[in-house]
């Protein structure tokens, strides 16, 4: 049993507004969460009698938020590219890794489940309630998915179709399709087992993999099956230069058009990336019909600016999509998984693209890694602070030093503090999250697991890399060793 949670006169709080439709600041509020719901908020009355049977917090130094929803993840892999990826692009490729990368690198299930524990410890120390976990199924990972106490989309992803290289300029598509037809028919039973999970806090997302890696009557299939389940839909499109030309190739059209002729752009629809756009200067299609296609079809856009970022390339942009429509959320589809610092990236390529102030703002992008990230999962009861709603919330520390003075806290946690302010998370009312470590969720071992299954990686990519190089050949460290 949860024991009720009593915050006593909370010095701030993000409110949701249901008149005005967006997040409002309030003060001095005491804030009750009791059987996995919000069950008040209200002015702080010291007359008023303690709450029978539940724990009191002393709300005079914190900033009460509602939980952080990313809904784009790949914590299985992603932490076993720490100090490989960064700085790793083809020039022939628009610059991105992602293709040689894939061929490469592959973690060894060992290696997986620790990244998996490492990521979802960072996404619950930045604020993170609500996790889509887009990965590789393997027997363990509904077991941490649970323990961990996050709020999680299991997406199993399956495809018809691997890449690989020849040459910097070649990318080939490896296709298997009866094999397809048996990944999604399994990634059907692990999805109705994490629905089945006792816990309460699993449910699950259909996963075509990429758009360019399965085929139209898959995707199709894969559409009616979340609309008959009542599923969200996700894959990655227009994530990279390569598949957007390959695509035209293929269809004579731009893959969000082509996804929207055949019926993939709905309102339960999240589109991973969605920054290669027809009108985006890497591509310069002779049309600009992409983003008004996804705002008329209701589909949601995944942000995620880090991993484009760092290649030079970003979302054209983030304001820009919003002003016409189109309902975005927030991912995180590299480490740091730290939804907080893509909050401030996104502002900061937002601005730097248009540039103008206006083109992002603080309010925008954090509506966005709530409400909109919830919208896209079709679940109203998540990323607003109200009550009745899901009572996952995050208890921000206003006496640390990066959030003084607190004159405006949210802008002190997004531009400043991030991830090192929060104190606490709550999920359902049962804190995940403490004192600078996750309460259920067992990470002491996963570091040098994942440092083992990482050299291991790194030394047997020669055998998968087209020109036989090894990790350290494909990824150099940043600086010489002294001889």
């Amino acid at each position: 049993m949860i024991v009720p949670l009593l915050i006593r006169n909370a010095a701030w709080a993000i409110v949701w507004d249901d008149a005005a439709v967006r997040h409002a600041f309030g003060r001095d509020l005491d804030i009750l969460l009791r059987d996995g719901r919000v069950a008040q908020i209200g002015p702080h009355d010291p007359s008023s009698p303690p709450e029978p049977d539940a724990e009191v917090v002393d709300g005079r130094g914190l900033l009460v938020m509602p939980g952080l929803v990313n809904i784009h993840t790949h914590p299985t892999t992603e932490p076993g590219y720490r100090g490989v990826r960064e700085d790793h692009g083809v020039p022939e490729q628009g610059m991105s890794g992602l293709f040689e990368r894939s061929q490469a690198f592959r973690l060894d299930e060992a290696g997986r489940e620790a990244a998996m524990r490492l990521a979802y410890a960072e996404l619950m120390s930045s604020g993170v309630t609500s996790v889509v976990d887009l990965s590789a199924p393997f027997p363990r990972w509904l077991t941490v998915m649970a323990e961990s106490g996050l709020r999680s989309w299991a997406g199993p992803g399956y495809a018809a179709a691997r890449w690989g290289m020849s040459a910097p300029q070649t990318v080939t598509w490896m296709w298997n399709r009866e094999d397809a037809h048996r990944q999604f028919e399994a990634a059907k039973l692990v999805m109705r087992e994490a629905e089945d999970h006792p816990s309460g806090r699993l449910s699950s997302v259909v996963f075509p993999a990429q758009i360019d890696t399965v085929e139209e009557e898959m995707l199709r299939e894969g559409v009616a099956y979340a609309a008959e389940t009542g599923r969200p839909f996700t894959t990655h499109i227009a994530q990279a230069v390569v598949e957007v030309q390959e695509m035209i190739r293929r269809h004579g059209v731009t893959p969000i058009q082509w996804a929207a002729s055949i019926g993939m752009l709905t309102p339960r629809t999240i589109l991973g990336h969605a920054i290669f756009v027809d009108e985006h200067p890497s591509i310069r299609w002779h049309t600009a019909r992409d983003v008004g296609l996804m705002a008329e079809h209701g589909a949601s856009v995944a942000h995620c600016p880090s991993p484009f970022s760092r290649y030079g390339e970003h979302l054209r942009s983030f304001g820009s999509y919003r002003a016409r429509g189109v309902r975005i959320g927030f991912g995180t589809d590299v480490a740091p998984h730290n939804l907080i610092e893509e909050m401030r990236t996104a502002l900061i390529l937002a601005r730097n693209a248009e540039r103008d102030l206006a083109a992002a703002t603080t309010e925008g992008v954090f509506h966005a890694a709530t409400v909109g990230g919830a919208e896209a999962l079709g679940r109203n009861d998540l990323g607003r602070l109200q009550v009745g709603a899901a009572a996952d919330v995050v208890l921000v520390d206003l006496h640390h030093p990066l959030m003084a003075p607190p004159r405006d806290p949210l802008r002190s946690l997004i531009y400043h503090a991030a991830d090192r302010a929060v104190r606490r998370v709550v999920v359902g009312g049962e804190t995940i999250w403490a004192d600078g470590r996750p309460t259920r969720l067992d990470v002491a071992e996963a570091a040098g697991i994942l440092a083992d299954s990482q050299a291991r990686m790194l030394r047997e990519a020669c055998g998968r890399d087209y020109r036989g190089r090894d990790g350290d050949e494909i990824a150099p460290l940043s600086l010489s060793m002294l001889s």
